[in-house]
């Protein structure tokens, strides 16, 4: 492995597409909230996010994997490099673009927002997870904080100065939190002394910052049982007169991937009181405050898995027209004929576009997801308000499931197509699959992403947000049915959509014993919406690639990038979108079969 090599590749002109072209932000900038921001702004920050992420972040990557982190007597040893490469980080203002002003934030778009942490974090996936799980925290405080709390500590949270984290999990909880066993009591001067172990916590210490700020649920006595019951207290591990607050790091995890990133088992408690203030001063709202921030990380986390997706689908495609080897299939067998690069051969054709189509549609979903938020901001219509912020919590299950999900398996197919290269580090590839993984674990497993799905978005307002997306979706296959380039395409859409929608409205007549069969068909179900969502934003991509297509001159250079979009939406169509009507009659008739089944049946004890 060559260490300080930038192997990081990004596409700026496919960010430039989907933010300007397709989603037409530029509407939605240049007066209200994003009165100081116009696209030139919008591309400088790219265009210094990417230099970034390729001269300082990307160089990093493979080191970090390789030296991980270490736990010394005094806390967390980061890999050689992160500091400065976080305190870089900071200084470019890439981690307080869509913070408030006030607080030191550029105020910018939340669409801005996502698109630089693709590139942070696909450059760099363990580097940025301090960073992005700091201004989660951050966003949670100043959403929910007292006026004193965000005085004290959002400025230095914002400016990088201090990190922050998210302690939910326990060894006897899981992703149960309402068995939380961590306490809070209170002290005579209003805040508590917290005791408990929390496990798993990403950036629960390290040698880059100054303090770590700690947002930790726990227990007050006499509270509810549940996650009803639960409380939320801002622990730092520093004290304001520079003491220490006694929170330990007793061991970090040695990972699968993501090694620079230290995850820590974290005591409170050790040697001495661990003091927390209760947020916003309320007690028994931590599970509604801590959403706050994992719907945050939960989108973070689909461009996560984006990120490692785009970086691995571009390093396959040039080495796939770099490497040589074999003849062209219609060679037949003739020893003479020339050795021609994998890109030619059918299958790595196939596999290459299939990326291509995965990487640029998620883009978009996450992107729609960011544009919802950022046009709820901009408009003063109740209704409309209503309608972008129902679309954000639909969509958040499927960016952070699908895309963490299709992170790994993108990652995979990088691999393959490197072959027994792709197998070794002297190739990127290998670290984004081992990196990939865990996104489909953390900040709620993905059946928990479907779970809260099927058995709460769809249900919101009375399905009122679930039936908008799918009239969307048709608005969009009725005006292009008939298109002579898309409408083959569109009309497998629209059958996709219909089946989707149907087995979500089937949902609903699933009472008593079938319940049991929500369980069952979640997490498979979710894939067919997310499906129907990147097929939809593909097939409308390329609605705007032929327009462009149809105003340019064969000399325009973008027209292979235009005709790119077209053959992505087409295969994605053919090979996916086609599949979904059967697959989607498979789940609605789907029994609880496996819930059946007896234990032993499985298998030896």
């Amino acid at each position: 492995m060559t260490a300080g090599v930038n192997r990081y590749r990004a596409d700026l002109r496919d960010l430039r597409f989907v933010l300007f072209e397709q989603f037409e932000l530029g509407k939605l900038l240049g007066s209200g909230t994003f009165a100081d921001w116009g696209e030139e702004e919008v591309l400088a920050v790219l265009r210094e996010a990417l230099r970034f992420a390729t001269e300082v972040a990307g160089p990093l990557a493979a080191i970090g994997d390789r030296e991980g982190c270490q736990l010394g007597p005094n806390g967390v040893i980061t890999p050689p490099g992160f500091k400065d490469a976080y305190l870089k980080l900071y200084e470019g203002g890439f981690k307080s673009i869509i913070a408030d002003p006030e607080y030191g934030g550029a105020g910018g778009p939340k669409v801005l927002g996502l698109l630089v942490t693709e590139l942070t974090s696909g450059a760099n996936a363990a580097l940025d997870m301090y960073a992005g799980l700091t201004l989660g925290a951050a966003e949670m405080l100043h959403e929910f904080g007292t006026p004193e709390q965000k005085e004290h500590y959002l400025l230095k949270m914002f400016s990088g100065e201090w990190a922050g984290t998210m302690c939910l999990t326990e060894s006897a909880a899981g992703s149960d939190v309402g068995e939380c066993a961590t306490r809070a009591t209170p002290r005579p001067d209003g805040r508590y002394e917290i005791s408990g172990t929390k496990i798993f916590i990403s950036g629960g210490d390290q040698d880059i910052t100054d303090n770590v700020v700690h947002m930790v649920l726990a227990r007050t006595p006499g509270s509810e049982k549940g996650t009803k019951g639960l409380s939320l207290f801002i622990v730092p591990k520093f004290r304001a007169d520079g003491s220490s607050n006694h929170v330990q790091c007793a061991s970090i995890e040695h990972k699968m991937g993501l090694n620079g990133s230290a995850t820590c088992v974290l005591n409170f408690g050790e040697g001495g009181a661990s003091i927390g203030e209760l947020m916003g001063g309320v007690a028994e709202q931590g599970m509604k405050q801590m959403f706050q921030m994992m719907n945050f990380a939960r989108i973070s986390v689909g461009i996560q898995g984006l990120g490692a997706a785009g970086a691995a689908y571009l390093n396959a495609l040039q080495y796939a027209r770099e490497r040589k080897q074999g003849a062209r299939i219609d060679a037949g067998k003739d020893p003479n004929a020339p050795r021609v690069p994998i890109i030619e051969h059918g299958d790595i054709r196939r596999r290459l576009l299939d990326m291509k189509a995965k990487v640029e549609g998620m883009r978009a979903m996450a992107v729609k997801a960011g544009w919802h938020h950022d046009a709820e901001r901009q408009t003063d219509d109740e209704t409309q308000k209503a309608y972008h912020r129902g679309q954000v919590e639909l969509l958040t299950p499927l960016v952070k499931a699908y895309c963490s999900d299709q992170g790994f398996l993108i990652a995979e197919q990088a691999v393959q197509i490197f072959g027994g290269a792709g197998y070794t580090k002297d190739h990127p590839v290998e670290q984004y699959c081992r990196d990939a993984k865990v996104f489909a674990i953390y900040e709620g497993t993905n059946h928990i992403q479907a779970l809260d799905l099927v058995g709460r978005k769809l249900r919101l307002d009375k399905g009122a947000h679930a039936q908008a997306f799918f009239r969307d979706i048709k608005t969009f296959s009725a005006k292009y049915k008939s298109d002579p380039e898309l409408g083959k395409a569109v009309a497998l859409l629209d059958s996709a959509v219909d089946a989707v929608g149907a087995v979500a409205l089937g949902f609903g007549k699933w009472t008593g014993p079938e319940l049991a069969r929500i369980g069952v068909v979640a997490s498979p179900f979710l894939d067919l919406m997310a499906e129907v969502c990147v097929g939809w934003l593909l097939l409308h991509a390329a609605s705007v690639a032929s327009a462009k297509l149809a105003q340019s001159s064969p000399a325009d250079p973008d027209r292979d990038f235009y005709a790119g979009k077209q053959r992505a939406a087409q295969h994605f169509a053919d090979w996916t979108l086609a599949t979904l009507p059967a697959r989607a009659r498979v789940l609605g008739e789907a029994s609880a079969g496996p819930l059946a089944v007896d234990d032993a049946c499985f298998g030896p004890a």
